[in-house]
């Protein structure tokens, strides 16, 4: 496709969603709509609105080729169904930032890609922890306690912190963890083989892979078959470990696999034994 072609594309389906997001009644249809035809009766008892409200929805719809009627019944097009799934997207984002909007606002985000903050309805059961005058450790903690029952872990680690290598180290010393892939900035890696207590339990560690990249990275992810962690940096480019969003269920723990794969894609990273 030319660049003016998806341009226009692009245009016509901004014109789409507009169109649609300008009456909530038509969205409602769009969305009740989504995953399986129904007839008036079926609308109207899940809209909770009158008949004849519905009726004109239906019939711009209609209109516009985004629902077809089947006798007594209407169903999303082709064109509807695509437009009712990035509506749906889109309230899900929406939805998953503003639950935990405070991270997302408090934090520089350009370390995320813009395809996966599309994608942060995939976060929207996430949970955000934030630490309190009286427990300044409280997101920290949360974190250790979530890895030190993992037996895998793969991480994008932006800092040097002695604390969080000691706990890493606990758990491969003691054979919690049996696999370890860390993806880490070159002159972090050359600061920690500076320490032969580092060098000897990470670098060397047979149940470790690093990978080094020269950028700047500005995300700290963990995630393991059984959770997921994102911690950030403020806008003043500190970090910041004192709020973290954590998840446990498929989506968040897919939505990071495929991140942490977006950035050894981009950077033909190299591996160091």
């Amino acid at each position: 496709m030319s660049e003016n072609a998806a341009k226009n594309n692009n245009t016509q389906e901004f014109k789409n969603v507009k169109y649609l997001l300008t009456s909530s009644m038509r969205t409602l249809i769009l969305v009740v709509l989504y995953n399986d035809k129904k007839n008036l009766n079926e609308i109207r008892n899940e809209l909770q609105k009158p008949s004849a409200t519905i009726l004109h929805g239906l019939k711009e719809l209609e209109e516009n080729n985004l629902i077809k009627k089947d006798r007594k019944y209407y169903e999303l097009t082709s064109n509807g169904y695509l437009l009712a799934t990035n509506i749906i997207k889109l309230i899900e984002n929406w939805h998953s930032i503003e639950k935990n909007k405070l991270f997302w606002n408090n934090h520089d985000l350009s370390g995320i890609p813009e395809n996966f903050l599309n994608k942060l309805y995939l976060l929207k059961d996430a949970q955000f922890i934030s630490s309190t005058t009286s427990d300044l450790s409280n997101a920290f903690n949360k974190y250790v306690e979530l890895i030190s029952s993992s037996n895998e872990l793969t991480i994008i680690l932006p800092i040097y912190s002695e604390n969080h290598f000691k706990y890493l180290i606990k758990q491969l010393k003691n054979n919690e963890m049996t696999q370890l892939t860390i993806l880490i900035n070159s002159k972090i890696l050359q600061t920690m083989k500076q320490s032969r207590y580092l060098k000897k339990s990470l670098i060397e560690n047979e149940n470790v892979r690093i990978f080094e990249t020269e950028k700047n990275l500005k995300i700290f992810l963990t995630y393991s078959t059984d959770f997921m962690a994102l911690t950030l940096f403020f806008k003043d480019n500190h970090y910041d470990d004192s709020q973290i969003i954590i998840a446990t269920d498929k989506s968040a723990i897919k939505w990071s696999k495929e991140l942490f794969k977006d950035y050894m894609r981009s950077d033909n990273n190299e591996r160091k034994e």
